[in-house]
């Protein structure tokens, strides 16, 4: 199906996809907001619980910093867990709808918040329904999607994050004229903006298609893939519904179940940890710096109102990032966009921390900036974190349908352990009160970069084009993942039935082309 058919066939499934991964907005809009809310003076002057000893200024301490930052994670870590039992039992329209209903709640404790301990509880509380947004909506997007648009409606998951930090920088830029407690209020009340229509909408929204294969719940499955389809004939029906029992019956021949442990089973457990480190990468890779990016421009020198105006631009490059990867997929792949991209990252962060050696700015006892040090620097420091958003916002079919929910969960896990660690280091490198690295730290995340490049050459594979039922196949034949996309498979080849295979099936049949550049693959036995 070329992607023009897709848009014509499946418009509903395009418009329900998207109704729900905007969710996720409010996610990003929450990470830039408390991030760059360490910048916001009449934040600071809130809840500020030590003084900055180069501006005079109230500020945060690194603890609270890191504390206010990881509640959130820690929450959402709490949220994974119960989305990866909740929407397995009960479908992901019913947990969408439930979360949704608890967001509109928890956003009052942060409205309200008088002290930092108020605030702390609210982001932890907050971040439940903010981990279950995260992985639900990627495994919605993954499972009502035709082949054709389904790596564009998972990468319309991220775009909404993105579009959630643009919104958060532009409000909290319109913010630094507001003087006292709505500077801050005001943002965290625009969270309610988000819940209710979506809520609405959700009600109506079609249960996923294969959530009602894997319980059994064939004449549900028909429904849905005639809502999601335009004028879809019978056969059509009855071939989709085929595809879906006939792809969960071949995992079950080759998994062992749907539990969390068997994530971590034959050949499930490399489908898991491919998965993990997908989303381990974008975490390792310095993305951090742009959660920081406008009280890192703060420190490198920039005003106010110039670091909050290089955030907006930041995230708006982060938009044209996104999109941009919508026209590059087709073309290049999953793998080489992420491959290509992260080496890149590594440059850029290179030349950021080699930035970092130019002369700072100064201030006087009274908080007053008496010399800017190197402004064509801290502006170039600032243009380069542009460049950097762009490129990294140029998953979630590489595990088998039948534990995607739970590899998802797995996965998303380890990003947010992963951010807790962020989240405790970044602080004390930033914040003068500590490490007050500044733009070295450039340097520190270059090298993780590094690892995340190798990484990704020799472990990630390009799923591009794949039906789940031949990644099923190439992953149950440990084909190595740089050969992924020159593979031939045919899932449907092979004998048929539950008896023996016959003779010369006993192992995979794998001829290879003179070129050897293309592999042949035909299952040994299909179910």
């Amino acid at each position: 199906m070329t992607i023009r058919e897709g848009l014509r066939r499946y418009p509903k499934a395009i418009g329900w996809s998207m109704l729900l991964s905007t969710a996720v907005i409010m996610e990003g809009f929450d990470l830039v907001l408390l991030g760059s809310l360490y910048a916001q003076p009449q934040f600071n002057e809130k809840f500020g619980t030590t003084t900055d000893p180069k501006t005079g200024r109230p500020i945060l301490t690194s603890a609270w910093q890191t504390g206010l930052s990881n509640g959130a994670q820690v929450g959402s870590i709490i949220g994974l867990a119960i989305n990866g039992y909740v929407s397995d039992k009960l479908g992901y329209k019913k947990t969408m709808i439930g979360s949704l209903i608890v967001m509109i709640s928890f956003i009052f404790i942060l409205f309200f918040a008088h002290n930092i301990q108020m605030l702390l509880a609210g982001e932890i509380l907050c971040g439940i329904p903010w981990g279950i947004f995260q992985t639900l909506t990627t495994a919605y997007a993954s499972e009502v999607a035709p082949v054709a648009l389904r790596p564009y409606l998972t990468a319309y998951v991220n775009l909404c994050w993105v579009i959630g930090q643009f919104i958060a920088s532009g409000v909290l830029r319109g913010m630094l004229e507001v003087k006292g407690q709505w500077a801050y209020r005001l943002p965290f009340a625009l969270q309610w903006v988000w819940p209710v229509p979506i809520l609405l909408g959700a009600f109506f929204a079609p249960e996923s298609p294969w959530w009602e294969v894997r319980h059994g719940n064939l004449d549900a499955a028909r429904h849905v893939v005639r809502r999601l389809n335009t004028n879809p004939t019978d056969e059509f029906v009855e071939s989709q519904v085929a595809m879906m029992v006939h792809t969960n019956a071949l995992e079950k021949s080759i998994s062992e179940g749907t539990q969390y442990w068997d994530c971590f089973k034959g050949i499930d457990a490399r489908r898991t940890m491919v998965t993990m480190g997908t989303w381990a990468v974008q975490a390792l890779c310095g993305s951090t710096f742009m959660g920081y990016s406008t009280y890192f421009l703060q420190q490198a020198g920039l005003s106010d109102e110039n670091a909050f105006n290089m955030s907006l631009a930041q995230y708006a490059l982060g938009f044209i990032g996104t999109v941009g990867a919508w026209f590059l997929m087709p073309h290049v792949g999953r793998r080489k966009i992420y491959l290509y991209g992260l080496i890149v990252l590594f440059f850029l962060l290179l030349i950021i921390g080699c930035m970092g050696f130019t002369k700072g700015p100064t201030w006087d006892d009274a908080g007053e900036v008496v010399d800017r040090g190197n402004t064509g620097a801290q502006w170039a420091i600032g243009a380069m974190l542009l460049i950097y958003t762009a490129v990294y916002d140029l998953v979630s079919e590489l595990s088998s349908t039948r534990l995607r929910a739970k590899s998802v969960v797995l996965a998303r896990g380890l990003y947010n352990i992963v951010g807790i660690i962020n989240n405790v280091i970044m602080p004390k490198f930033l914040n003068p009160s500590a490490l007050n690295w500044g733009a070295k730290t450039g340097l520190f995340w270059a090298g993780f970069c590094l690892l995340c490049v190798i990484w990704t050459y020799f472990c990630l594979p390009e799923p591009k084009g794949r039906t789940y039922g031949e990644l099923d196949i190439l992953f149950e034949n440990k084909v190595p993942a740089r050969l992924f996309s020159s593979t031939t498979v045919d899932q449907y080849a092979g004998h048929s039935g539950h008896s023996a295979p016959p003779a010369g099936y006993d192992k995979p049949n794998v001829e290879h082309s003179e070129n050897g550049e293309k592999e042949h693959l035909e299952k040994r036995e299909v179910v």
